[in-house]
């Protein structure tokens, strides 16, 4: 069983620093790995997680990894789970660079608004609190929460490259001379980006590959599947050899890596066409009854996500309504959601 903090070295150049899973009911959050890896003389941070244990297990990985005299702190996305520690990188003493997605910046600066707008969508999906008493509930849970630093800008301000990975084209960055690649994916939140160390052949998906299907309200499915199938076919070309992620306390290595990432896109299909099943002939259905079955489905498909619980489970059937086409037949908590209507009545 793993703990909040514990290492697992990759190479004696790379460590995934291992987080934890939300239990609101316990006063514990979420906590996203992170990976820490040096290059030349540079540090390199992927995401800084948050809580002052997981500070502390980030600087015992720093120092691990050395010696170095350059620091480079690379956020995936604007996630709580994944940015409270971000003014780390003003404290090593080292000349710095931060970098976090333009597209996550309102997020970062207001996350009780982010939430609340997550939380109103699938009110009657699940019995939970009303969304500011929920909002209200976790977004306190995350502390530290220092999202930025003295040096932090957005991956946006550098001009985008077209990079090249054996017969995939990405848009992104590079750092390092190139050794750091930052791809654009986009997937699981408006700003996502995942993060390709060239030599040590690490892809770090972050929460891209948390579940077959994208729960935040600024997911986007097409995304998300996409950069999954560009992953599995940048593994089976060995321009990656080792797969790491946000919620997954494991480092899949070789060929684990494609039929994990098959996997979740069969998953994902599989469990769009059982959603559309669960609507019936009639195209109609309320939430609440949507969402009981669809968590049976989910189970019975061998889902549940890297990080499952009732609301993010909720947030993906409200996705799944809206990827099949329904809409809410009105603003009633559990009013029924069905296909709008394609032509005008005469």
């Amino acid at each position: 069983m793993t703990e909040l903090g514990d290492l697992i070295e990759i190479d004696d150049r790379t460590v995934l620093v291992l987080g934890q899973e939300l239990d609101v009911e316990h006063g514990q959050p979420d906590v996203a790995n992170a990976l820490v890896h040096r290059v030349g003389d540079t540090l390199v941070l992927v995401d800084t997680g948050v809580t002052e244990a997981f500070r502390a297990a980030l600087r015992e990985a720093a120092d691990r990894v050395g010696p170095w005299s350059r620091a480079l702190l690379l956020t995936t996305h604007g996630h709580l789970d994944h940015v409270g520690n971000n003014d780390l990188a003003d404290e090593l003493g080292v000349p710095a660079e931060h970098y976090v997605p333009a597209p996550d910046l309102d997020q970062m600066r207001d996350p009780v608004s982010y939430w609340l707008r997550s939380f109103d969508r699938i009110a009657g999906f699940a019995p939970m609190p009303a969304p500011p008493a929920l909002a209200g509930k976790l977004v306190p849970l995350f502390r530290p929460m220092r999202p930025f630093g003295a040096t932090t800008r957005t991956y946006e301000e550098r001009p985008p490259e077209q990079i090249r990975i054996g017969s995939l084209r990405f848009i992104g960055w590079t750092f390092a001379d190139g050794a750091v690649r930052v791809l654009r994916s986009q997937g699981h939140c408006a700003g996502h980006v995942i993060v390709h160390l060239a030599d040590c052949g690490v892809l770090h998906l972050s929460d891209e590959g948390n579940g077959p299907c994208g729960a935040m309200a600024d997911a986007d499915q097409l995304k998300l599947q996409t950069v999954l199938g560009a992953a599995a076919l940048l593994f089976e070309e060995g321009g990656a050899t080792l797969l790491t992620d946000g919620h997954t306390f494991a480092v899949r290595r070789g060929a684990e890596a494609v039929p994990y990432l098959d996997g979740l896109l069969e998953q994902a299909t599989a469990l769009q066409g059982a959603a559309l099943a669960l609507t019936g002939e009639s195209g109609s259905v309320r939430p609440s009854t949507f969402t009981d079955r669809y968590l049976e489905a989910f189970a019975a498909l061998g889902g549940g996500g890297a990080n499952p619980n009732a609301m993010f489970t909720a947030m993906m059937a409200a996705n799944q309504l809206r990827e099949l086409g329904l809409r809410p037949e009105s603003d009633g908590p559990d009013a029924p959601w069905s296909r709008p209507a394609l032509h005008h009545p005469t």
